[in-house]
C-alpha cells in the first residue's frame, strides 16, 4: 500500500532508504537542516556530498522544514547522528501528528545520559511507538539495490509489522523481533569493535588476529547486551554478528577507516578532519565503557580503544596489552 514516509536526516543512509522506500511505491519526504545541501540535491537529482552516482526518483521531495517533511506522513524515519538525535526529534515532536510509528535508523548511543536512541526518540518525541532498523546495511549497497537483510525491533508488534511490511522489497528483507535493547546494543557496539579491527588491518597482524577480534568483540557486545536486558542469541543474529563482520571486513566502514589510520599512525583530530561523515564508534567507545562500569562487565577492547582513541597509548601497545592479558576459560561466567 502507498504510503508517505517522512526521512529525516540527508546524509548517506537516510538518502540511501529515502531511494529505497520511493523505489518500493512510497511517496517520500526527505529532509536535511542544510538548506544548501536540500537545495543542491533539488537540482542535481542526487546526494553529491554523501552519496554520490545514486539518482534521486522524482517521488521524494526535498526540504529543509521538518513541519512540511512530516506532513501526511505515516511513518517517520530518524536517520540523525546520535548526538543530534534529541534536538531534532524535539523540533520535530509537534508535527508528529499523522505518525503511527518512527524508525530510529541511528546506530550510537547518547553520550551524556548512555541512552539509546529508541530511549531518546521516545523521550523528545513522546508519543508515536518506536521501531529499531539494524543490521548490516551499507548505504550505497541499499541504494543501489543490492540484497540487503536488516532486524526491526520494538515491543510495539503492529508498529513492527507496520514498518516491516512498509519497507520491505526484492532486494530488502526485514525480519522482526522484539529484543529492542539487545538489537540497539548490537548496532551501536559493534563500531567499538570495528576500529579496532582497522588497527588490526592499519598495522598488518593478519588474519588470525582479525578473526580472534571479531570473536572476542562479539563476546563483549554480548556482555553489556544482556547486563542491559537483552538476549543473547539476538547478539548472533543480523543486528550482531551481521553487522559486526560487515563493519569490521568492509572497505565501505567508517570505523574501520578510522581504526586504519590510526593504525598507520595518523592523530584521531586528522583522521576525524578529513572525514564528512560521523564515525559513530568514536563516541560510543567511552559510553560503552561507562555502562560496563555501571555494571561490572569487563571490556578489553573497548578499554584499549578508549586509551588508543584518547591518545594514552599507541595501537601497537594496545595490541600487545590485550595479548598479555591473564589466559582464562573461554567461556567463563
Amino acid at each position: 500500500m502507498r504510503q508517505r514516509i517522512a526521512i529525516l536526516g540527508a546524509g548517506s543512509w537516510g538518502t540511501a532508504l529515502a531511494v529505497h522506500c520511493a523505489r518500493v511505491g512510497h511517496d517520500v519526504g526527505l529532509w536535511g537542516r542544510d538548506q544548501l545541501l536540500i537545495d543542491d540535491m533539488s537540482e542535481r537529482r542526487e546526494n553529491a556530498r554523501y552519496l554520490p552516482g545514486v539518482t534521486l526518483p522524482g517521488s521524494i521531495s526535498l526540504s529543509a522544514s521538518l513541519a512540511r517533511t512530516l506532513d501526511g506522513a505515516a511513518i517517520a524515519v530518524a536517520a540523525i547522528p546520535s548526538h543530534g538525535m534529541r534536538t531534532v526529534m524535539r523540533a520535530a515532536a509537534p508535527s508528529l501528528g499523522s505518525i503511527r510509528a518512527v524508525v530510529s535508523a541511528a546506530k550510537g548511543l547518547e553520550s551524556d545520559t548512555l541512552a539509546r536512541m529508541s530511549a531518546v526518540i521516545a523521550e523528545a518525541a513522546a508519543g508515536p511507538p518506536v521501531v529499531v532498523l539494524s543490521g548490516p546495511s551499507f548505504a550505497v549497497e541499499v541504494a543501489n539495490g543490492l540484497p540487503t537483510a536488516v532486524v526491526v525491533a520494538s515491543m510495539d508488534h503492529a508498529a513492527a509489522t507496520l514498518v516491516q511490511e512498509a519497507f520491505r522489497g526484492p532486494t530488502f528483507r526485514l525480519y522482526a523481533s522484539d529484543d529492542v535493547p539487545g538489537v540497539e546494543y548490537g548496532g551501536a557496539l559493534k563500531n567499538v569493535i570495528a576500529i579496532a579491527a582497522g588497527v588490526v588491518e592499519g598495522l598488518k597482524l593478519g588474519h588470525n588476529a582479525m578473526a580472534a577480534l571479531i570473536t572476542r568483540g562479539l563476546v563483549e557486545m554480548s556482555r553489556l547486551s544482556c547486563a542491559e536486558g537483552g538476549r543473547r542469541d539476538t547478539l548472533a543474529g543480523l543486528s550482531g554478528l551481521g553487522d559486526l563482520v560487515l563493519t569490521c571486513t568492509g572497505d565501505l566502514s567508517r570505523n574501520r577507516h578510522v581504526g586504519m589510520e590510526l593504525g598507520r599512525g595518523r592523530s584521531l583530530d586528522d583522521i576525524l578532519s578529513g572525514m564528512r561523515m560521523v564515525a559513530e564508534g568514536v563516541r560510543t567507545t567511552r559510553a560503552a565503557l561507562a555502562l560496563g562500569e555501571r555494571h561490572g562487565v569487563e571490556l578489553p577492547i573497548a578499554a584499549q580503544m578508549a586509551a588508543v582513541l584518547e591518545g594514552r597509548t599507541s595501537p601497537a601497545e594496545a595490541v600487545e596489552t590485550l595479548m598479555g592479558r591473564r589466559q582464562r576459560q573461554e567461556h567463563e561466567r
